[in-house]
């Protein structure tokens, strides 16, 4: 797994990879511990967004929907940017989820010196997710890289709205990214080890020259 590692990290540079999936699928999660094993830094829209809210005063995500593009522009594509992320690169927690940012998306992280260079999907389905939302909920437990409220978390109604954005909006975006060869699909309905060894399975796979007579 090391030399994976390795080699991963060779490819990546100061690159990005952005991570898909479903609401509770574990991207906040694998990305945190994706950009540990890389020497990365974990950029999230989602988190990026709430920090926003609170400075704004503009709950715009409370009702479940994606922040129109305009705010998303403003927000979050100038992260890219900052001096402090400038020699490191990025994992993506979800940066550009509406169907038409993902081009800006890959403008501003080309100009920042991060260009995208792989898109992780987490493959879960929507009921598997709904089970994990009425376990956390059930249970009071988060995720440790998420443990601030959310208020677009807070009923199931509001829940099956972010499942429907994603369906409407932010699948579009993954199959763009599949259409350019960027796109690496990892099963997320497994131990959290699991998921990750899967990930950087997946990564090394997909940078790894394939054999043309075989």
């Amino acid at each position: 797994m090391d030399e994976k590692i390795s080699a991963i990290k060779s490819w990546l540079g100061t690159g990005s990879i952005d991570i898909f999936g479903l609401p509770m699928s574990g991207k906040d999660t694998v990305a945190v511990q994706l950009a540990e094993l890389l020497g990365g830094k974990m950029l999230s829209s989602g988190m990026i967004i709430r920090s926003m809210e609170k400075e704004t005063h503009k709950p715009l995500s409370a009702s479940g929907n994606l922040i129109p593009s305009d705010v998303f522009a403003n927000w979050v594509l100038p992260y890219f940017s900052r001096p402090e992320l400038k020699d490191f690169p990025l994992i993506l927690s979800s940066v550009g989820r509406w169907s038409g940012e993902e081009d800006a998306v890959m403008n501003f992280a080309e100009l920042a010196g991060h260009p995208i260079k792989a898109v992780i999907l987490l493959n879960i389905s929507e009921n598997d997710v709904t089970k994990r939302w009425e376990l956390v909920h059930a249970t009071g437990t988060r995720e440790a890289t998420s443990s601030e409220e959310r208020a677009d978390d807070k009923k199931i109604e509001t829940f099956q709205v972010r499942l429907d954005e994603f369906r409407k909006k932010t699948l579009p975006v993954i199959l763009h990214y599949r259409s350019l060869g960027l796109l690496v699909q990892v099963d997320a309905d497994a131990p959290r080890e699991v998921v990750m060894n899967s990930v950087i399975d997946g990564l090394y796979d997909f940078i790894t020259p394939k054999d043309a007579s075989a």
